[in-house]
Order: structure tokens, then C-alpha cells, then sequence
């Protein structure tokens, strides 16, 4: 009876088919995309940043190419930094300017990552765009728009909550823990309100808290919601069972720093600084509720197929062992990693 019971068990499922949907990009947190930075020095003569992410220990299959038009002043140096490999390279780009030309990210077709790119002029005037697989070239501007800065910030955002599996993870817990739609909303409202606040701060450089402490802090966190999950199954209710949108709202100050770094990893254009921080939280929290969406469709999908009574009695159990499995999987590592 129990075996039939997990069988059918919704929130058994929801959890198992998010899993499946967000798994590949779950690497937690390496839904990193590739970064070109274009950085001009003098009259058509630019530093070029160009950076490629490491996935399971292999390099990004993408190459960068520019036109032919283009010669190199200083040679490409390539170092590598463990989750990415970084060339640099100083450029001359001719009397034909950089305005109007073609790169080309050459496999980018064939891959699921974006490219962004920045390039900043002399004047100050800054243009970021996102490159993406169905189109893996760029002709460059002649001037930035608001709304490709915006478009590309709150992609970014998307895809980073969506491939940040430990987020993820945080919010399906606050799933399981609270009862009531209302009460609901406003833990959610607090979890967006506490991590948009920490990653203004940190982006704006008023706050600086190291990447990997906050990455091992996120995973106990989920472990902690896991262990007040497990309590109130039991009818023992903890404060996180009776206050979780004060729980939310804590833990999400510290889910800030983690969006943060994702954020500084790709840096924010001085001259639209502010719509690019906005687009990018805006991103965030499109892909959160688009998660969150995902998984109340699916528990009432499945709910609607009339499982057992065992089914969802032990559901609740299964779900919250197992987060709290995964998470305490995660601290461990990355507390390892952190002193080793």
C-alpha cells in the first residue's frame, strides 16, 4: 500500500518532474552564459575580455571570431580559472571602426548558453546585448538601446533563477511549508522583497560578502526549512511553520548575495546602471513564479487523477526528506570546497 501510495503520491511527483525539468542546468548555479567585453582604449583600438564557462570540468565549445578586417596589437593570452577560461587580447579594428561589424560566436548554434556582450567607448556610453543560440552573431550598434540592455539583464535573470536549482529548491520548500493561498503570497512577496534588497545592495558595491560562504550559507538555509517541514508533519510546528514570511524574508537577504554574484560575474554598464539591476530582478522573479506556477499546476494536475488517501498523507514526508537530503548533500560540499 505505501509502495502504491508513493507511486501516486502528487507532491511525490510535482517534485520529481521539476527535478527532471531544471536537472541538466542544476550544476546549481553554472547557468553561466559566455562574456565579451569590448573596452575601447583609443582611436579604433580596444581590449578585448573574452570569457568562456567551464561545465563538469569542460571548457564552453564556443569561439569567438572576429572579422577579418580586425589585427591583433597583442597576441590572445589565455588563462584559466577554474570555472571559466579567460583570453585577452588587445585589438586594432581599422579604419572601418568597430560600428556595423560582424562577430560571430562560432558553435554557439549547437550549444544552450548565451553570450553577453558589452562594449564601452571612450565617452562613457556603455551597450550590453545577449547573444543567443538562434542567432550567434552580433553586428555592433553604433548607439545602445534601453531596451536591449533591459531585454538581455531580465533574460539573464530568467535564466539564472531557472538554472539556480538551490534557489529553486528554497522556494519549493517554502511550498510545502506553508498552508493558505494567502499566507502564501505574502511569503513569496518577502522571499522577492529580503533578495532584492541584499542584491541591489551588493551589486551597487554598498555591501561585499565572499561567494563561496554565501553558497554553502544558501544550502544550510534550505536544510534548516527542510528540518521545520519535518517538524510540522509531525504536529510539531516550529516558528518557520507559524512566521514564514519573517523565514522567508531572512533567508532571502542571504539568497540576495547568491544572485549578486551571478550579477557581478557579468558586471552591470555604468551608464544604465540602474535598468540593468531592475531588469535583471525583474528576470529573477519572472522565472520564480514561473516556477512556482509550474509546480502548483502540476500538484493539481495530479491531484485531479484522484490518488489513494496513503498517497497524500506520506507525500508531504517524502518531499521534505528528500530537499533536505540534496541540501544537506550541498552544504557538506561546498563547505568542503570553501576550507579545501
Amino acid at each position: 500500500m505505501i509502495a502504491r501510495g508513493i507511486r501516486f503520491c502528487p507532491l511525490f511527483l510535482a517534485a520529481l518532474l521539476m527535478w527532471l525539468a531544471v536537472g541538466p542546468a542544476a550544476q546549481a548555479h553554472d547557468a553561466r552564459p559566455a562574456y565579451l567585453q569590448l573596452d575601447e582604449t583609443g582611436p579604433g583600438r580596444y581590449d578585448v575580455t573574452w570569457r568562456t564557462p567551464v561545465y563538469a570540468g569542460m571548457r564552453l565549445p564556443v569561439a569567438l571570431r572576429l572579422p577579418a578586417t580586425f589585427r591583433n596589437i597583442v597576441q590572445p593570452v589565455e588563462r584559466d580559472v577554474g570555472d571559466a577560461w579567460i583570453e585577452r587580447r588587445v585589438i586594432d579594428t581599422g579604419p572601418a571602426g568597430l560600428t556595423g561589424q560582424r562577430i560571430d560566436f562560432l558553435g554557439l548554434q549547437a550549444s544552450i548558453t548565451d553570450v553577453l556582450v558589452r562594449v564601452s567607448l571612450r565617452d562613457g556610453t556603455e551597450s550590453t546585448t545577449l547573444v543567443r543560440p538562434a542567432q550567434p552573431w552580433i553586428e555592433v550598434a553604433p548607439t545602445p538601446g534601453r531596451v536591449a540592455v533591459a531585454s538581455a539583464f531580465a533574460v539573464h535573470g530568467i535564466e539564472h533563477i531557472l538554472g539556480g536549482f538551490d534557489h529553486l529548491l528554497f522556494v519549493f520548500g517554502l511550498l510545502l511549508l506553508v498552508r493558505g493561498g494567502w499566507m502564501l503570497v505574502k511569503t513569496v512577496t518577502a522571499f522577492t522583497l529580503a533578495h532584492s534588497i541584499t542584491l541591489a545592495l551588493a551589486a551597487l558595491g554598498v555591501v561585499h560578502v565572499p561567494g563561496p560562504p554565501v553558497e554553502a550559507t544558501i544550502a544550510l538555509s534550505i536544510l534548516l526549512l527542510a528540518v521545520e517541514i519535518v517538524r510540522q508533519n509531525r504536529g510539531q510546528p516550529g516558528f518557520a511553520a507559524r512566521w514564514p514570511w519573517a523565514v522567508a524574508f531572512c533567508f532571502g537577504l542571504l539568497h540576495g548575495f547568491g544572485f549578486a554574484g551571478a550579477l557581478a560575474e557579468i558586471g552591470l554598464p555604468k551608464n544604465e546602471l540602474p535598468l540593468a539591476l531592475f531588469s535583471f530582478n525583474v528576470g529573477v522573479e519572472i522565472g520564480q513564479l514561473l516556477f512556482v506556477g509550474a509546480v502548483l499546476s502540476v500538484r493539481a494536475l495530479l491531484l485531479r487523477l484522484r490518488p489513494p488517501a496513503p498517497a497524500i498523507r506520506h507525500a508531504p514526508a517524502i518531499a521534505s526528506y528528500a530537499v533536505g537530503t540534496l541540501a544537506a548533500f550541498w552544504f557538506f560540499e561546498r563547505f568542503t570546497d570553501f576550507w579545501t
